[in-house]
């Protein structure tokens, strides 16, 4: 057995890649320059700059890797080093729409136009606001329009001229009807020197009180006359309405001169000066067809008996004048990259707000558009992480619309609120903007699996790696970047050792000794703790003690389910033997995650052999608590046994094999290995020693395969046998194949190192078993016997006692028939 457990003993140089600080060539990070490239990411670096150099539809970029990468570092640092050679992009504009005023207008300008071309509207408004009241009280105006008064007024006489004396020698005489808000010219007779109404003559006519012949003479002359003065009357209108035309003329044409002079600066300068013109003039056509409201700014106006109110305020009336800049690129250089952290529809896409007025309405308007990080980002980058933009409503949805379409129209989107609707329908934007999706991989599989569109308008993939070959540039690129995080977060110096210590934490990480972890902000998190215990400390350098103590601070401050559940294990609550030999019992190793940390621990795996044709039973799978892994796992074992021991005979046995103490879920097949060992021992009646414990997987040919989380499992059964006291006999097998991924704690290589702990490192199940049980496993030889003694030999025996036992058992039973064996089988069964 010595020479057995001698042979698969794992070195102690090879339990732990040691990094020696005197080896590097500086003494504090002091003496280093800061890492400016990014290190460990060539993969992805090379695939993001491809995407960025594509300028061919649906090259948008998913930046995909696990977490804790500094993938949103990465992209900025990247971002910002593209994008210094390329052009800022144009300025956006919205104005208003004179002839549809539900369609906004959209405007573009060259980077700094945009707010120029504001401020020169602005002016004019103002010039608008000063000059308009200025001229419509000028002395010029006044003589205007006193001419055209005068000219009326002329007419009017003219008009009226030679009627009064006919309607005096007729008898009668002119007066003023009122007729609504309107005086008509009429006429009345004159009876004794006094006016008097034909309806009061012709009521005194009833009455016999006036003569009916002179009634009726009068009433023909009222007739004739009238018909001359209501002729008359709508020929004065016909004049008032031209006067008035001719007046409004005059006012348009005096406003349109000063207008279009304060005009000339919007004319010039702009790229797109066609459709700026027309804006102008449309806008100047507007302000002339409501020149009453323009000429009313500030004005008291006159209400209801005689009161007076405020006019219109400037604000007011010349509010459908002015721009709303959407996008203001004046202050950039190059083009823009916006992260946008909070991805909502609103935030991303822009909203069109509505106000309350007195009335109760909701009301809104082209000011009222305002643009989101996605159209800001427009000639530029977005970049957004899917799990924030995926639990927004309509985010997805639109974004895919607008990247497939390269187009976005501004609208509101809000699902939780019933007058979510907008009136307008602004302008769409025509858009050119690179879009950057942030991922883990597996949520970006899912959402490839699901949603075909993915591949159409996200053409490439940006895949970071956790990891990097460790090398000595990894190692010299990485102590460069720790001097980085130096700089950045102020921190005092890291002496070699604590690099050092930072390096060999990395490794750890990674899972593997020839690779180091590309995790750097957890690298970040570690300085920051540790360059905290080193000031409380009074040190002026971080040395490589104050990276294992906050190392040690962070597994406190997370592991308090581990401690709880090694409390149980010490007082004796859960059952597990480090000490003697048990047949078919044997110590699992299983790996708790808790997410943010992960720890092993030993379980029992016992397993109970039989008369049967039940096969391998795995009692979790009855229980519902076994992974489909698992259950794999466990079909395997009857491979196995089916290849070396049923050739020659029928499998026929129950085992029922079960983690004791187990009320959760399992899976995983790394215990694999271990209930085989557990199946062989009670098959072979020969105990395990039980202060080994196993991990493993194991295929059909009895070849130990490698497992996950070997570091912590090894720790976990050290943990348990360093409190009951180490023997020197304990120890941990592990796949051969999982050598190279030890970076085991100093405390379990210092127990190697004195004698009192061990790590054996199996390639197959024979290997194991010799460990486990001190006695040779055996091999077939020519006749295909297995040596006497050996384990396999006595597993053989057993399972050919177990089937003859079952023939007799039934043949006792049912007799014999027949068909002899076969009959009585099937009656067994």
């Amino acid at each position: 057995m010595t020479a057995i457990r001698d042979r698969a003993i794992v070195a102690l140089e090879d339990l732990r890649w040691r990094l020696d600080p005197a080896a590097l060539p500086f003494t504090t990070t002091d003496e280093l320059e800061a890492q400016e490239e990014i290190i460990g990411q060539d993969r992805g670096v090379e695939a993001f700059r491809f995407g960025m150099g594509m300028d061919a539809k649906g090259y948008n970029i998913f930046v995909t890797g696990s977490v804790n990468l500094g993938k949103m570092a990465v992209v900025k640092r990247l971002l910002e080093n593209y994008t210094r050679k390329q052009e800022t992009p144009d300025d956006l504009c919205y104005v208003n729409n004179f002839k549809t005023q539900e369609e906004p207008i959209l405007l573009r300008f060259v980077a700094g136009n945009g707010v120029k071309f504001k401020t020169a509207v602005d002016k004019f408004l103002e010039g608008i606001k000063r000059e308009v009241p200025q001229l419509f009280e000028s002395q010029e105006y006044i003589n205007s329009k006193n001419a055209i008064i005068e000219e009326h007024d002329k007419k009017t006489r003219e008009f009226f001229k030679g009627l009064e004396e006919r309607v005096k020698d007729a008898g009668f005489v002119m007066v003023n009807m009122q007729m609504g808000q309107i005086q008509r010219p009429d006429i009345v007779p004159v009876i004794d020197g006094e006016p008097v109404h034909l309806l009061k003559l012709e009521e005194m006519m009833e009455k016999g009180r006036f003569p009916r012949e002179e009634f009726e003479q009068l009433r023909a002359k009222y007739k004739e006359l009238k018909e001359d003065i209501d002729a008359i009357f709508l020929e004065v209108r016909t004049l008032q309405k031209e006067v008035k035309h001719r007046s409004e003329e005059v006012d348009k044409l005096m406003f349109m001169n000063i207008a279009r002079e304060l005009s000339e600066p919007l004319l010039n300068g702009w790229r797109d000066a066609e459709k700026v013109q027309k804006h102008v003039e449309a806008m100047l056509d507007d302000m002339a067809e409501n020149l009453d409201a323009i000429k009313s700014i500030g004005q008291p106006q006159q209400g209801p008996m005689g009161m007076s109110f405020p006019g219109s305020s400037a604000e007011t009336v010349l509010h459908p004048y002015g721009v709303n800049l959407l996008v203001d690129n004046s202050e950039s250089e190059g083009p823009p990259v916006i992260v946008e952290s909070h991805p909502t529809y609103r935030n991303l896409f822009g909203s069109i707000e509505r106000v309350m007025d007195r009335n109760g309405l909701w009301r809104t308007d082209y000011k009222k558009i305002n643009g989101g990080s996605f159209i800001r980002a427009n000639g530029g980058y977005l970049v957004i992480n899917l799990m924030d933009a995926i639990q927004e409503a309509g985010v997805w949805q639109t974004l895919k619309r607008a990247l497939k379409t390269s187009e976005i129209e501004i609208q509101t989107f809000d699902p939780y609120y019933l007058m979510a609707t907008s009136s307008l329908k602004p302008e769409s934007i025509s858009m050119e903007v690179k879009v950057v999706v942030i991922a883990t991989p597996h949520l970006y599989h899912l959402l490839r699996n699901y949603d075909e569109d993915v591949d159409k308008i996200f053409k490439v993939r940006a895949d970071f790696e956790a990891s990097m070959p460790r090398d000595d540039k990894a190692v010299r690129d990485i102590s460069r970047l720790i001097r980085t995080f130096v700089n950045e977060g102020k921190l005092m110096p890291f002496h070699a050792d604590a690099v050092a210590s930072l390096l060999e934490h990395g490794v750890r990480i990674s899972g593997r000794q020839e690779r180091i972890s590309t995790a750097f902000p957890i690298l970040s998190d570690i300085m920051e703790e540790a360059n905290f215990i080193a000031r409380e400390a009074g040190e002026s350098i971080v040395r490589g003690e104050h990276i294992c103590k906050a190392n040690d601070a962070r597994i406190y401050r997370t592991n308090q389910m581990e401690d709880r559940l090694q409390e149980m294990i010490d007082r004796g609550s859960v059952f597990i033997d480090t000490e003697g030999a048990v047949v078919g019992q044997i110590n699992g190793l299983a790996v708790y995650s808790l997410g943010d940390y992960a720890f092993g621990k030993p379980a029992r795996i016992t397993c109970a052999t039989s008369i049967g044709k039940e096969g391998i039973i795995n009692i979790e799978r009855e229980a519902d608590l076994s992974g489909s892994t698992h259950s794999k796992g466990m079909l395997i074992l009857g491979g196995y046994l089916r290849k070396y021991f049923a050739q020659d005979k029928p499998l026929t046995l129950a085992a029922s094999i079960a983690f004791e103490q187990s009320y959760g879920g399992i899976d995983g097949d790394s215990a694999s290995s271990t209930e085989l060992y557990a199946l062989l021992s009670s098959l072979a009646e020969v105990p395990i020693h039980q202060g080994i414990a196993v991990t493993g997987s194991v295929n059909q040919k009895g070849e130990v395969q490698p497992i996950g989380g070997v570091n912590e499992k090894i720790e976990g059964f050290f943990k348990v046998c360093k409190n009951r006291g180490l023997t020197g006999e304990q120890g941990v097998m592990i796949p051969k194949a999982n050598v190279k991924d030890l970076m085991l704690k100093e405390e379990v290589v210092e127990a190697v190192k004195n004698g009192t702990f061990h790590i054996w490192a199996v390639a197959h199940v024979n290997e194991g078993i010799e460990i486990l049980t001190g006695r040779s496993a055996g091999e077939r030889d020519e006749a295909g016997r297995y040596p006497e003694g050996s384990i396999n030999a006595l597993v053989d025996e057993k399972l050919r006692s177990l089937a003859e036992g079952l023939r007799d058992f039934a043949k006792a039973k049912y007799g014999s028939g027949e068909n002899g064996t076969d009959n009585d089988e099937n009656n067994a069964e």
